[in-house]
């Protein structure tokens, strides 16, 4: 269980720590470039892992369009979340991101599954909590935080769509493979967009360096969660890898100077610990 944990709060902080790079890159250089550095630096970095250790005899036909389509949804995901954390502000956007599990409980109502009244009481938590962090935004004009919402609910919706496509890969076999097929998916999907908008993909040359360490935490990220699943309680590794949201609050806090309210930290830790119950629920 301390094995899970431990990879769940090193996933938690990477992902965290890159979150909030996002929120400086995504105000100084392009979204579009920066978002096909990270997935292109990152898919080097697991290049060696999935093309050496990865069962490519598993890998079927089926899964390799759950692939497709999961690395489709992750490049609209990141095109949100960029947009979302360039208007932000973090305290606001980040819950939002963080609270896509709540689709989770929406696609089993629609298979006909029954949630419990522990993980309806979790959703209305999570929908109450990030109420309280907007109300108590005061600083942003309305406009603003409403972009900033309508952005942030499409990077939830974005990355729903692909862990659940990516999952029903990785059920039918060879699940690294499947990681960085998403990866080169996702790239080829936003170079489609880039090609007929006529937008530049290649970033600022003195973002390089922040743009690779991007792709390193999200793949050090991705790696720490994959790897609890061979772990004892690997359960616990999702739980702790879910409060990433929380720790990009705290380094925006800490080093972007982003002022906190008594009641917005309230609203903040009502919605991380909802998503930790609904999560291992």
């Amino acid at each position: 269980m301390i094995i899970s944990i431990t990879l769940g709060l090193l996933a938690a902080l990477c992902w965290g720590i890159h979150d909030i790079c996002v929120r400086y890159v995504s105000q100084r250089t392009g979204i579009f470039p920066a978002i096909f550095s990270v997935l292109t630096f990152g898919a080097l970095i697991l290049a060696p892992l999935c093309l050496y250790f990865g069962n490519w005899e598993d890998l079927t036909g089926s899964a390799i369009g759950y692939s497709i389509v999961s690395g489709t949804f992750f490049t609209l995901a990141s095109v949100g979340l960029y947009k979302a954390f360039a208007i932000g502000p973090v305290c606001l956007v980040a819950p939002i991101v963080g609270s896509y599990p709540i689709l989770s409980v929406g696609l089993v109502i629609w298979h006909g599954g029954t949630i419990s009244l522990i993980q309806m009481l979790a959703v209305l938590t999570i929908i109450t909590g990030i109420a309280i962090v907007a109300q108590a935004d005061k600083k942003s004009s309305t406009d603003d935080r409403n972009y900033a919402i309508f952005w942030a609910i499409c990077s939830a919706i974005g990355f729903f769509s692909s862990f659940a496509f990516g999952q029903s890969a990785a059920a039918l076999g060879a699940e690294l493979p499947v990681i960085w097929l998403t990866r080169l998916a996702g790239i080829l999907a936003l170079s489609c967009c880039a090609v007929p908008w006529r937008v530049n993909l290649r970033p600022k040359r003195e973002q390089i360096v922040i743009l690779a360490a991007m792709g390193l935490l999200d793949a050090v990220a991705l790696a720490a969660v994959i790897y609890a699943g061979s772990q004892d309680f690997s359960v616990f590794a999702s739980v702790t890898a879910s409060i990433f949201g929380l720790v990009t609050i705290i380094l925006a806090w800490l080093f972007l100077n982003e002022k906190m309210t008594i009641v917005q930290w309230i609203g903040i830790f009502i919605v991380f610990a909802a998503i930790a119950i609904l999560t291992i629920k």
